[in-house]
Formats: structure tokens, C-alpha cells, sequence
């Protein structure tokens, strides 16, 4: 058992997950940040390591990229900060990226690697299912590694099943197919895809992700969902000289009683 499944296990309900890009807003700013997330009082982390053409991201989180790209992030470097991750933060990590770099890498070698610093799992929005499960997935379980598999509103019954056999943690729901930084969608056909998912009583539990900007969103995401992920509106919070004394509001600001 990991550290995503332990924390699944206790707890249910309202978990909140934040996102920002490692390597941003300076090179060596990404351990910190997740220990005064942890201290903050968020449940788990998504690391995000840059690429040039990250097709998914809105302007927030591809500017963060190209500027952690510019400050000389790689998954060398950040590899080599988080080496010592353990000393300072126990809540789970996962780190999010393309698929390109990965590969790059070399995938068995960016799995043993992760587990070697103390990462928990891996989101990769591209890297497409089959692949995943006939080439990489071995990878994975020999390092104790969990991958997030993302839905999207238009995703097939039958493939959110298989999606749900393959995981072993959470799976991410996207709360529309649009890219990172728009507002949270609470359409009726969005409230009916999130209704449509909760009762299919998947075996993992879901966390809405995109959109997910401030306590109103955070709570409808939780209505749905085991809980939700802030990322563009935290990377945003990364652009002011002091950010890191504002990290405790701003997270309290999203949970407010939840």
C-alpha cells in the first residue's frame, strides 16, 4: 500500500488536491512549496514537470511551463530536488506530465526513479490506455506506482470500467474537455455526466479536476466527487513576490468548513 491508497482508505470525503509546475516560479522553489502546502493542510500534490507543447493547459500553467523550462527544469533536476522530498513532506506526491518526456527518459527509468525519491503516481493526460496497459503497466506495479487515468465528459461507459480495473488509487474526473484555468462547469449535461459517474459506484474513489478555483467550486466538485484539485488559480498565487506567506489563506480560503 502507498501513500494515495493509506490516505483513500481514512479519508473519504473533501480531499483537496493543488497542482503547480516544478521548476516554477523559481528553479529551486518546488520542495518548499509542497512543504507549506502540506503544512497548509492539503491532502495530496500534483508536481508538475514543464514541456514545451502542453496541449491541455490553459495560459496559466503553460506560461508556469515555459518559464520553468527557462529557469533550466528537467526531470533530471527535479529528480534531483526531490531526493530528499521525504525529509520534509509526508503527504502524497504525484508527479503530471506528457508522455514526450517520459519516454525520453525512458519509461522503466522514470518509474524506478520516482519510487526511488518517494513519489506515489504518475498522471500522464496523453499516454493512451493500451499502451499503458501492454507496454508500461508492468513498470508501474514493480514500483509501487499508481497511474491516474483522466475522464472526460465524453468518455464511454465501458471505457470509465476499464479505466476503473486499471486504476488502483483515484480517478480523475475532468470536469469539461477544455483546457486548465476555465470555470468550474455546472451545466446540466456536466451535473449529469458528474450524477452518471457516481452511480456507476466505481471502485476507486474520483477527483474532479479543471476549474476548481475557490471554496463554491470546491464544495459542487465534492458533492460529486471524493474530493477536487486546484491548479491554474494556485500557480497564479505563484506570480506574487509573497507567495509563500500566502499559501496558508489561500488554502484556507478553498476549504473554508469543509
Amino acid at each position: 500500500m502507498n501513500r494515495l491508497n493509506h490516505l483513500f482508505d481514512t479519508k473519504k470525503d473533501n480531499l483537496l488536491s493543488i497542482y503547480y509546475t516544478a521548476g516554477y516560479p523559481a528553479i529551486d522553489t518546488t520542495v518548499d512549496i509542497a512543504e507549506a502546502l502540506e503544512k497548509a493542510g492539503v491532502d495530496f500534490l500534483e508536481v508538475g514537470f514543464p514541456y514545451s507543447d502542453p496541449v491541455a493547459d490553459g495560459p496559466t500553467i503553460q506560461n508556469s511551463s515555459q518559464q520553468a523550462l527557462d529557469n533550466g527544469m528537467t526531470l533530471n533536476v527535479l529528480f534531483d530536488q526531490l531526493k530528499d522530498l521525504r525529509k520534509r513532506v509526508t503527504i502524497p506526491i504525484l508527479l503530471m506530465g506528457y508522455v514526450n518526456p517520459i519516454v525520453q527518459y525512458g519509461v522503466e527509468a522514470f518509474c524506478k526513479k520516482a519510487a526511488e525519491v518517494g513519489v506515489d503516481g504518475i498522471i500522464v493526460p496523453d499516454l493512451p490506455m493500451y499502451e499503458y496497459e501492454t507496454m508500461y503497466a508492468g513498470f508501474f506495479k514493480d514500483n509501487n506506482l499508481s497511474n491516474i487515468f483522466l475522464v472526460t465528459p465524453q468518455t464511454l461507459p465501458e471505457r470509465i470500467r476499464k479505466i476503473d480495473e486499471l486504476s488502483n488509487s483515484f480517478i480523475y474526473l475532468l470536469s469539461s474537455s477544455s483546457i486548465t484555468g476555465g470555470n468550474l462547469d455546472v451545466s446540466d449535461s456536466i451535473q449529469a455526466y458528474y450524477t452518471r459517474v457516481k452511480a456507476m459506484a466505481l471502485k476507486n474513489p474520483t477527483i474532479i479536476g479543471f476549474g476548481i478555483s475557490d471554496n463554491a467550486t470546491f464544495t459542487k466538485a465534492c458533492e460529486y466527487a471524493n474530493g477536487a484539485i486546484v491548479g491554474s488559480k494556485f500557480v497564479k498565487l505563484l506570480e506574487s513576490e509573497n507567495y509563500m506567506d500566502q499559501i496558508p489563506d489561500f488554502i484556507k480560503s478553498i476549504r473554508k468548513g469543509s
